[in-house]
């Protein structure tokens, strides 16, 4: 099969390519298995129903989640998210979040400030991204209810330090929500040993399947009100949603050939090894940023060189524009990175970037060392240019 000529370095939205079994599977379900499942007895939604519930025994294996019908099924991490907040949080609850979240986050958690009273504290970070245990804990207050926290930041790439939160979320009698778009598939993740009530994630991005995939776990002592109401194929009878799981959270069709797709994508991760992948991004962005921080003028924000961080470096180059740099270096270059705010404009408060945003490179499980420093290399000469300007 043919690929674009790319060098792509831009897996924090999206890993791409993905493995031949992805690729394989959704076009094998698409080829024989497009029968709606759980909306009928015949063979072909039998077989439909299969794929389905094998992304979610997948997943339960990699997350340690004891049930797979505690996991929900969703487009995305953001309506994975909108479902855990809205369909958690009541009248006056007080949310503890954090200054590195998405606006996948803040912006549901605004919204539930004007439209329900709800109270929010944002915990502010340092430069780097890092937040505490103790500074969730001295947030607490008789109305909290909730703590959301993103597991590594889209901007910085630095990694929470979720199972201590946890412990402290329990110890308080706080719930738990984790967004964990930048690491599933990437870090390990246990959610009974992390003290994990709530995570969402992607199915496109560190777990390799297709876009329009994600999920939600559901700690089996919550219930949440569901955010979409309609057919499930099951007690068809009653005017109310089912309460059974996953049913209950997942009305509509659902994307077969997608969570087939992510089902051989979870399944390439698991025989790498989280660790493994883990390991070798870390090696690559410490290439990266060493190489970047010998050129003069440019700074990497997040953690510093040898530091822990997923595959994201973020970076600017003194007097140039990122969104420049970034149309430089893919159409001079071939290089595909993404430049702009990424949807965290309190990341970029923390990180003194909000006049500016930052140029975002970031690594995946099929990048190779070469392509790793190939912005090294481009960045070297573009550099050249804006020190004669």
């Amino acid at each position: 099969m043919e690929q674009n000529r790319v060098i792509y370095l831009d897996h924090a939205a999206t890993s791409w390519p993905k493995p031949e079994a992805v690729v394989k599977a959704v076009y094998d379900a698409m080829l024989n298995d497009t029968a709606n499942p759980g909306r009928g007895s015949h063979a072909m939604a039998v077989r439909s129903s299969r794929h389905i519930f094998q992304a979610r025994k997948q997943l339960a294996k990699l997350f340690r989640i004891s049930n797979p019908n505690d996991i929900a099924f969703s487009m995305n991490t953001t309506t994975a998210l909108n479902q855990a907040i809205k369909g958690f949080l009541q009248p006056g609850d007080h949310v503890i979040s954090t200054a590195v979240e998405h606006n996948s986050v803040r912006r549901p958690l605004e919204y539930l400030k004007q439209a329900i009273g709800i109270q929010v504290t944002y915990i502010e970070a340092d430069e780097k991204g890092f937040i505490t245990p103790q500074q969730v804990e001295q947030a607490i207050m008789p109305t909290t209810r909730l703590a959301i926290i993103n597991h590594s930041s889209n901007l910085l790439g630095t990694i929470a330090p979720v199972a201590e939160i946890g412990e402290v979320c329990r110890r308080r009698g706080v719930k738990l929500l984790v967004d964990a778009a930048q690491s599933a598939g990437i870090l390990p993740i246990d959610v009974e040993a992390m003290g994990i009530d709530m995570m969402a994630f992607p199915g496109h991005k560190g777990l390799l399947g297709p876009q329009g995939t994600g999920g939600l776990y559901i700690h089996p002592n919550l219930d949440l009100i569901p955010m979409l109401h309609g057919g499930t194929g099951s007690q068809s009878e009653a005017p109310e949603q089912p309460s059974v799981r996953p049913d209950r959270y997942e009305a509509g069709t659902p994307n077969t050939p997608g969570l087939a797709g992510l089902a051989a994508g979870v399944s390439h991760v698991l025989h790498e090894t989280v660790q493994t992948i883990h390991t070798k991004e870390w090696r690559q962005t410490q290439m990266m940023m060493e190489g970047l921080l010998g050129i003069p003028g440019i700074q990497v924000l997040g953690p510093e060189l040898g530091q822990p961080r997923t595959g994201i470096v973020s970076f600017n180059l003194a007097g140039a524009d990122a969104s420049e740099l970034s149309f430089i270096l893919d159409q001079h270059y071939g290089i595909a990175v993404r430049a702009g705010y990424h949807c965290t404009p309190l990341a970029h408060a923390a990180a003194g970037t909000m006049e500016t945003g930052a140029v975002r490179a970031s690594v995946g499980c099929f990048t190779t060392d070469e392509e790793a420093m190939s912005i090294v290399e481009a960045m070297k000469e573009i550099s050249k240019h804006y020190s004669d300007v």
